[in-house]
């Protein structure tokens, strides 16, 4: 296990999965006292597709390459397809036959930029950051100026209308 710099959580909801959604980050730099908090909304998503992006985006956000980071999360589609090597053999096999490969793809070449390690926390359990993220990602899927998840539509997600 790393020494990580920097601890993320995230979490994703979607209120009909598939429909509105959105996610929530919160991310703190180990042994200092910065926190920073970011979400977003879509118009029509999954809710695995929103766990999914709020980890790529709390990458995206690290300025360093070779960063260590430890991501909290209660999205067992996102640990187990990482821990368990799933994504790779996805990928080796072309992504055939899987769902939300634009995300993954782009969780890669995130992924691959840093040190990342990701530990699995219970939903909410009362745990302060995971249910920060929670309320985030709510309010970001309520919000009244959704964005597109164009991923998701160009998968067919639109037919779910």
């Amino acid at each position: 296990m790393i020494d990580p710099q920097v601890h993320v959580y995230t979490d994703g909801a979607a209120r009909g999965n598939p429909g509105p959604g959105g996610y929530g980050i919160v991310m703190e730099w180990v042994g200092k006292p910065y926190k920073k908090e970011f979400s977003k909304g879509y118009k029509h998503t999954t809710n695995n597709r929103m766990e999914l992006l709020a980890v790529i985006d709390a990458l995206k956000k690290l300025r360093n390459p070779g960063t260590s980071v430890l991501v909290f999360t209660d999205s067992k589609y996102v640990v187990d397809s990482v821990q368990k090597g799933w994504v790779f053999n996805w990928e080796k096999k072309g992504f055939k036959d899987r769902k939300n490969i634009d995300l993954w793809k782009e969780f890669l070449k995130e992924y691959r930029k840093h040190k990342v390690h990701f530990k699995w926390i219970k939903g909410h359990n009362n745990h302060p950051q995971n249910e920060r993220c929670d309320a985030l990602a709510v309010a970001a899927s309520k919000a009244k100026r959704l964005l597109l998840d164009e991923g998701f539509e160009s998968e067919g997600g639109s037919l779910f209308n």
